[in-house]
């Protein structure tokens, strides 16, 4: 009888020179699900008849209804490699990621649980804004990129190419992205890390016909392009999927070029975790030690009706087994593993103990969230999972009964959990409820799933934006004193610099508390032009804002440090003028005076003190309001240049770059979010439906004077918030 699976996965997850954890990922529409299918199809798990029409790694029924990918799909499978007359067995753990920008968040988390990255890219399309945004997430995470060229089948029937045009399309975009790889990697990585097609670490095929080819694969089964361009001629594309199966061909290039986790723990751990490397945990993580002490990161929470929380992660170091104990860094407790398991898409196979190095589900995490990190015992947690964008589209959303409203909470609160892109801000007094995502079609999804997945009816308010606070001029010394007026903080608050603020965004320089001797950060902060007697004062870096010890001589600061951080992330979350987040906001400890008795410096005095004096500083530096705005392209049939110009000024847009490339026109521009809503639609009855929007990047400008005033109104008539509570106008 034939070993099933799971057995087969269990065998191997105890072998990490055999096992490959990769992540499939691309812009929107070029074949990932299909892409997946096939490699679940030859690795047995579907028929194969049905791989590229099941879309089995979308099952949800909005993914199936909308035809794109909204979730990180999980599964585990096994793929038999033969080289030179050896056959050896190879355990696949295979993320298949969402394309749209909307759901970056999770292929963001995704990165975190593996090594490498197959980067699809569409043959005809070529490289595409959320292309270069996937490469960026993985490269942030030393996840290590091979490329495969999809739909090669339109080359030769729509295009009619011959050997000699195909090469060259596939040549063209080789070169694009390994000039991405070079320009946004580290250093060391960005010329080892090049795909190239005559060692193997590039493939071209049609994941839709099921056929792919490599040079190796070319050279050691003599097949050519000819032979694949001659299946189609004579209308036979089956004949192509058995002399060139795309999923011997693509993971067989994944065994060969993307390390296994004894490889890629070495230099992904000092990245993603800033511990004492020379500590016992620190041994276990770079060495992916089974028998070390636990190390698993969580990536992605999930609900079961049944189990309750799955939290989908990665084993670094250390076993999982049912009924361990584990130690939640992030929570401070303590919990009981109840379950533990593998993947396999939609499916759960329960496991006895899952080892270091593979990618699992575990239940008994209670209350756990993407990003924490749970041990044996306490350690220094992994790096907090940050995605490139942030939340910049708000809705209001409550209950149509009133019945329903203890149920919301909860299925807010669970909803934060399975997608953290998502923020929740839950006001039990006023019973408004608010959920920012990154675009309209992100909160439309969450929306639904509520309403069909969680059964509570739910209407929401149109979206608006979310803007941003910060200051453009340094403050004085300002003072913040505790209720007891036994304890003084003076502050001082200033702009962040562009060079820090933006490797703050680039991932360059980490968002932590800091605790220890940090040489990195400090190497990174003064390549950036910190001072280097600053750079070891750093305290805090937190949403884009810095916060610098600058004290001398402070008897107990070290007991009330931790206390003034909470609350300068109190502030930061919330802004003296509109409270709206705040960003590239500096703020330095000026000085302080506490008070010799404990009792007298607890939270309830300190607390106060910092948030008055930070606020304080922040509206004597000259306050202001920044907008969202996003970079975006557009590509339509060229006669629409004109109309797609008309489209960028009527939404205040600024257009940045314009290339007409056959008879395509692609623009580039710059638009605030607040002027995008129905922009899609605007679009397409603009282009009679044939125009594309991608969204390349996003930053924070200054809002333009005239609209500073009567956008302020407007926030501080929807929080509720006084005219004249700051005490100032806001600055025009």
């Amino acid at each position: 009888m034939a070993e099933k699976m799971v057995d087969r996965v269990k065998r191997l997850m105890r072998d990490p020179e055999h096992i490959r954890n990769i992540a499939i990922c691309a812009h929107i529409d070029h074949g990932k699900t299909t892409f997946s299918d096939n490699l679940l199809g030859g690795a047995g798990m579907i028929s194969e008849e049905l791989a590229g029409h099941q879309l089995a790694l979308d099952f949800h029924e909005d993914e199936q209804e909308r035809g794109i990918t909204i979730d990180a799909a999980n599964v585990s499978m096994v793929h038999d490699f033969e080289e030179a007359g050896i056959k050896q067995e190879y355990l696949i753990n295979l993320i298949d990621t969402p394309g749209h920008v909307d759901f970056g968040g999770d292929v963001t988390r995704a990165m975190r649980a593996i090594d490498g990255a197959i980067v699809l890219c569409d043959c005809v399309e070529g490289i595409m804004p959320q292309t270069e945004t996937v490469l960026r997430q993985a490269l942030r995470e030393r996840v290590k990129p091979v490329l495969f060229i999809n739909k090669a089948d339109r080359l030769i029937k729509e295009l009619q190419l011959g050997p000699e045009g195909m090469q060259e399309r596939f040549l063209k975009i080789i070169a694009s992205v390994n000039q991405l790889i070079v320009r946004i990697a580290e250093k060391e990585f960005g010329s080892k890390w090049q795909a190239n097609v005559n060692e193997g670490s590039v493939a071209f095929g049609s994941a839709f016909h099921k056929w792919a080819l490599s040079i190796p694969y070319m050279k050691h089964n003599g097949i050519t392009f000819k032979d694949i361009i001659n299946c189609y001629e004579n209308d036979n594309y089956k004949e192509a999927a058995k002399i060139a199966p795309l999923h011997k061909v693509v993971l067989n290039m994944v065994v060969r070029h993307l390390p296994d986790p004894k490889q890629a723990q070495p230099y992904r751990v000092p990245k993603i975790w800033h511990g004492d490397v020379d500590s016992v945990e620190g041994k276990a993580l770079l060495s992916c030690d089974p028998n070390g002490p636990v190390g698993f990161v969580t990536t992605k929470i999930v609900f079961d009706k049944h189990a309750g929380e799955v939290a989908a992660g990665r084993l670094f170091s250390g076993s999982i087994r049912s009924g361990q104990e584990l130690y939640m860094n992030g929570l401070k407790q303590t919990v009981r593993v109840q379950q533990v398991s593998v993947y396999n898409g939609a499916k759960r196979e329960i496991v006895d103990e899952v080892v270091a190095g593979n990618i699992a589900g575990v239940v008994g995490l209670k209350n756990v969230y993407s990003g924490e990190t749970a041990s044996t015992n306490p350690m220094e947690p992994f790096e907090a999972i940050k995605h490139i964008f942030e939340p910049v589209v708000t809705k209001a959303i409550e209950a149509k009964k009133p019945g329903d409203l203890p149920k919301l909470i909860e299925v807010l609160r669970q909803v934060n959990k399975e997608d953290p892109t998502i923020t929740v801000e839950i006001n039990e007094e006023t019973g408004e409820h608010l959920i920012s995502g990154m675009g309209e079609l992100h909160l439309e999804i969450i929306e639904n799933r509520i309403k069909s997945e969680k059964g509570v009816d739910v209407q929401s308010s149109a979206p608006i934006v979310v803007y941003r606070e910060t200051v453009l001029k340094k403050s004085g010394e300002v003072e913040g004193k505790s209720p007891n007026k036994h304890n003084k903080i003076f502050f001082i608050v200033e702009p962040l610099a562009d060079p820090i603020y933006k490797a703050i965004k680039e991932g360059r320089i980490p968002e932590i508390r800091v605790k220890k001797k940090d040489d990195a950060l400090w190497e990174a902060l003064e390549e950036c032009g910190m001072d280097s007697k600053e750079s070891r004062r750093v305290r805090q870096i937190f949403n884009g804002n810095l916060l610098v010890d600058g004290t001398r001589g402070i008897v107990h600061i070290g007991e009330v440090i931790e206390l003034i951080m909470a609350m300068f992330e109190d502030v930061m979350k919330a802004g003296p003028l509109l409270r709206e987040p705040c960003t590239k906001v500096k703020v330095i400890i000026a000085d302080m005076s506490l008070h010799e008795d404990t009792i007298h410096r607890g939270p309830a005095q300190i607390y106060p003190a910092v948030r008055d004096g930070i606020r304080g500083a922040m509206l004597s530096a000259q306050p202001s309001i920044l907008e969202p705005l996003q970079v975006i392209q557009l590509d339509a049939p060229s006669e629409y240049m004109g109309e797609i110009s008309k489209l960028v000024q009527n939404k205040r847009g600024q257009l940045l770059d314009m290339n007409q490339e056959e008879a395509t026109v692609q623009v580039k521009a710059k638009i605030p979010v607040a002027e995008m809503f129905g922009m899609t639609s605007e679009l397409r009855s603009a282009t009679s439906g044939r125009g594309v929007q991608s969204v390349i990047d996003q930053m924070f400008e200054r809002l333009p004077d005239e609209l500073a005033q009567k956008i302020a109104g407007q926030i501080r008539q929807r929080k509720g918030l006084k005219q004249d509570e700051t005490g100032v106008a806001v600055p025009a």
